[in-house]
């Protein structure tokens, strides 16, 4: 069995909207690659908010929708050795990539990206928060992740040459 390669680490604020979403449908990807293998991938979020509980009932919803199955996830909260042990962190938005500038052990830093740096046309920009929104919202966010995922998985495979 091959050793995992590349390590992914989605970041957003309480890990129960945008970074799950993140988590399911890049694993989603990983998985029609056939990189499984290769490739872990995991979220967390910049605060404790919501600790053990599963991702928000929209969120599962939205992501069921198009066929990503978030059920087995439960929030945590992302620490310094978090971004010692992935080799990418991906925050939602500058806020929290804000967040984990000032946990990020020295030496770490360039490990600390936004996803949508990866989607052709929107570097910089944010994946805004949908959880005081409705469903339009969490749809929005799922068109996002998914382009930031596509992108993202593109340069993994590019940069690891898997």
């Amino acid at each position: 069995m091959a050793a995992l390669k590349v390590r992914v680490l989605f970041v957003c604020m309480g890990n129960i909207c945008r970074s799950p979403m993140g988590q399911g449908v890049f694993e989603q990807l990983v998985r029609e690659a056939g990189l499984e293998r290769h490739v872990l991938v995991d979220s967390a979020g910049t605060h404790a908010y919501h600790v053990g509980n599963p991702p928000d009932t929209r969120a599962q919803a939205a992501a069921e929708g198009r066929g990503y199955d978030l059920r087995a996830q439960r929030a945590r909260q992302a620490a310094d050795f978090d971004i010692s042990a992935f080799d990418y962190v991906v925050a939602m938005d500058r806020d929290n990539l804000q967040n984990l500038r000032e946990i990020c052990p020295p030496g770490e830093e360039a490990k600390l990206r936004l996803l949508l740096d990866y989607a052709d046309g929107m570097p910089g920009r944010d994946v805004p928060d949908p959880y005081y929104g409705g469903k339009s919202g969490f749809e929005r966010v799922l068109d996002l992740v998914e382009q930031g995922s596509r992108g993202l998985l593109d340069h993994i495979r590019e940069r690891h040459r898997l």
